[in-house]
């Protein structure tokens, strides 16, 4: 059986050679196209070796150092549903991978079956039948390799998804992180602020009570920057609320309240620089998962195309049985058959090229989308370097501002307490107003700060 198998596959090679011939191309391996100079740049950066020391190569543990903070990307890694999902995403690609591998193998079915029949009132006679039939397809023209190649570019593809969510957890835990400490250092400087302007209530009240040319507008207009405060203390409070119900979800949590430290600051690794390479950008999970996309769609396209083809089956039938056509004999025989059969596509009703049509133009938007990966890539970098840049220019400034405004509070009161004059009394409101702008002004450029490493980390691909 197996002599005559190899012989109608022989067979079967030969009437489609010639045919094969003019259909090489389906066969080709899946490259990187390099039809324009973006594309180009990224394959000559893939041929790069890789640069451990890069910032977005660096193990995520090495970038954040903070024990609290450690502790809860380690929770969020563990617990989160969205990186648990595409880790299933991983397991569902293999099984599909697997399958496809499989799909090389001949099938085997075994269907036995039996009946019993009886005549003018005789005994049963009972017939049976033991079969078992071997299917095997031939892939001469790459219709499971396309299959199989297609198959292992998703679940690549997959993997690096799941690389993406894991970097876009631990970027979002740490952000989160450094959101709340810097909203708790906002609310306790409010706080404080807000007993200082109360005492300044309190002391225009005397001085309008002791005749010292403070008027009732002034005592208001005191009391009105206070409840300003205290109204721009609940915002702040609620603000904190929600930060901490975002870092419970994060965790796959309850609502809780957070232990974060408050003036918490990421230590910034020297490596950041003023330009980052495309091999850099190649690293990004999201750009390896478009390019996975691309060469899914090449495959596709060459299945599309391996259609108009002939199928080419190789079948072979065998048993025991006792049924020989209406006679039953016992003990029962064993039989076998061998067949070969090519199915080609004639007329499809347009089918066919309706199908490699719609695989070209997907393979057209898997182009484009991966073009854009790498260009939303070098854009999202160049923001983060701009505003960690900007960040620390702008933090000189305003340690500065601070400095000054502070000595402006203390000089402004001063001559409200020693001068006679009434208009005083609105430079130190504004004197006030003006310094928890700027220290406000501060801390929220210190999270800038903190929120570009951060993103230029993710941007780079970190969180390996």
């Amino acid at each position: 059986m197996i002599m005559r198998m190899n012989r109608i596959a022989r067979i079967a090679v030969g009437i489609a050679l010639t045919a094969s011939l003019s259909s090489c191309h389906i066969y080709k391996k899946y490259e990187t196209p390099t039809s324009t100079a973006l594309t180009k740049a990224y394959v000559e950066a893939r041929q790069q070796p890789v640069d451990s020391a890069a910032f977005g190569n660096l193990l995520w543990e090495n970038v954040f150092t903070d024990p609290k903070l450690v502790e809860l990307i380690n929770l969020a890694l563990e617990n989160n549903t969205n990186l648990r999902n595409a880790q299933l995403n991983v397991e569902v690609a293999q099984a599909n991978l697997k399958g496809a591998r499989l799909s090389y193998l001949p099938s085997l079915v075994l269907a036995p079956n039996g009946s019993g029949s009886s005549m003018a009132g005789s005994d049963l006679s009972w017939s049976y039948t033991l079969p078992a039939q071997l299917s095997w397809e031939v892939d001469i023209f790459g219709k499971l390799l396309n299959s199989n190649r297609g198959a292992k570019a998703a679940l690549l593809q997959s993997e690096a998804y799941a690389q993406a969510v894991r970097s876009q957890i631990i970027s979002a835990v740490a952000t989160t992180y450094y959101s709340i400490s810097a909203v708790r250092t906002q609310l306790t400087l409010s706080r404080h602020t807000s007993e200082l302007w109360k005492e300044t209530v309190n002391t225009m009240r005397d001085l309008k009570e002791a005749g010292r040319g403070v008027t009732e507008a002034a005592v208001v207009q005191s009391a009105a920057n206070y409840y300003s405060i205290m109204a721009s203390i609940a915002d702040i409070e609620t603000s904190l609320d929600q930060l901490n119900n975002t870092m419970s979800l994060l965790l796959n949590t309850l609502p809780q309240e957070w232990d974060v430290t408050e003036n918490a600051t990421l230590a910034v690794p020297q490596v950041i620089r003023a330009g980052v390479p495309m091999a850099e950008l190649a690293c990004r999970p999201d750009v390896q998962a478009a390019e996975q996309s691309l060469a899914s769609a090449y495959y596709a396209t060459n299945s599309a195309r391996a259609a108009f083809y002939p199928g080419i089956t190789i079948t072979a039938n065998g048993g025991f049985t006792n049924l020989l056509g209406s006679v039953i004999k016992n003990p029962g025989e064993w039989f076998y058959s061998l067949a070969g059969s090519l199915t080609a596509p004639i007329f499809m009703r347009g089918q066919n090229i309706a199908r490699l049509k719609a695989s070209k133009a997907q393979q057209k938007q898997a182009f484009n989308s991966f073009e854009y990966a790498l260009l939303n890539a070098a854009a999202e970098v160049q923001d983060a370097l701009t505003v960690y840049e900007k960040s620390l220019q702008k933090t000189s400034y305003l340690v500065e501002q601070i400095a000054n405004l502070e000595k402006s509070v203390e000089y402004t009161k001063d001559l409200m307490l020693y001068s006679t004059g009434s208009t005083n009394y609105l430079e130190v409101l504004t004197a006030q107003q003006s310094l928890l702008s700027a220290q406000i002004n501060g801390i929220n450029t210190e999270l800038a700060r903190s929120r570009s490493v951060i993103n230029l980390y993710q941007a780079l691909g970190g969180g390996r």
